[in-house]
């Protein structure tokens, strides 16, 4: 017997916890706007979904989520889960934290609208899980400081930080993980890595971009510390000026 079980969320004004669990099939629509929200969201099953509007029997339309000194958390546990969906918001706190396997997290965070001064924090234990982040893809995006941590296999990690003032400090333990960083447009961004594994590949493009006004000189910084065989590792580094 398969459960459905269906939260609808829209508007989001006030400190919200909410918890979905079953067999199979949590979905949890978000369609938010306003400031200073504490919003806490645990999912434990099979094929849970965090997104936006239904078609059907499927979520399948990306959440919405907007507001400044935001304070989101969520947690899944369970495989098959996703999370997708455009988020617009400034000097905010994130935590995405993501246990079982086949799990999905697509964010696209300044698509329109700003994404300045916010605080990430995701962590990721199971196997063939994949992540895409893109930060600050069209709109002007400052200070980022973003934690990745992740322990498993077959993992694939990609991110698009476009940001002033980024710091990106990945964690990788396991096998067969890859990691794939592109870190752009920034005064001042940084990559801190440690990779302890076997086999899979790392990935870095990073380069600083224009500097803003009153800064004469930009620059960018990769931190690198791998214990690991048979793995692949490229990093291409470029100044503003290259």
């Amino acid at each position: 017997m398969k459960i459905l079980n269906k939260i609808f969320f829209l508007t989001l004004l006030t400190p919200t916890i909410l918890w979905a669990v079953g067999a199979n099939d949590n979905e949890i629509k978000i369609d938010q706007a306003g400031d200073t929200l504490n919003l806490t969201i645990d999912q434990i099953g099979y094929g849970n979904k965090l997104c936006g509007t239904m078609t059907g029997a499927s979520c399948n339309a990306a959440m919405v989520l907007t507001g400044t000194s935001l304070n989101v958390n969520f947690d899944m546990i369970g495989n098959l889960n996703k999370i997708y969906g455009p988020v617009i918001l400034d000097s905010s706190t994130l935590s995405v934290n993501m246990t079982g396997s086949s799990n999905t997290w697509d964010w696209t965070v300044g698509a329109s609208g700003s994404a300045d001064s916010s605080n990430l924090l995701s962590t990721w234990s199971g196997s063939s899980n994949t992540m895409d982040l893109n930060w600050g893809a069209a709109q002007s995006a400052e200070r980022l400081d973003f934690d990745l941590d992740v322990s498993g296999g077959s993992n694939v990690f990609t991110t698009v930080i476009e940001v002033d003032d980024a710091i990106y400090d990945v964690d990788v333990t396991g096998s067969s993980n890859d990691v794939n960083t592109s870190q752009t447009d920034g005064a001042y961004n940084k990559i801190d890595l440690e990779l302890i594994q076997s086999n899979g590949n790392i990935d870095i493009v990073q380069s600083s971009g224009t500097c803003p006004t009153g800064i004469s000189s930009c620059y960018s910084e990769i931190i690198a510390d791998f214990d690991s065989e048979n793995a692949t590792i490229n990093i291409k580094q470029k100044d503003t000026g290259d």
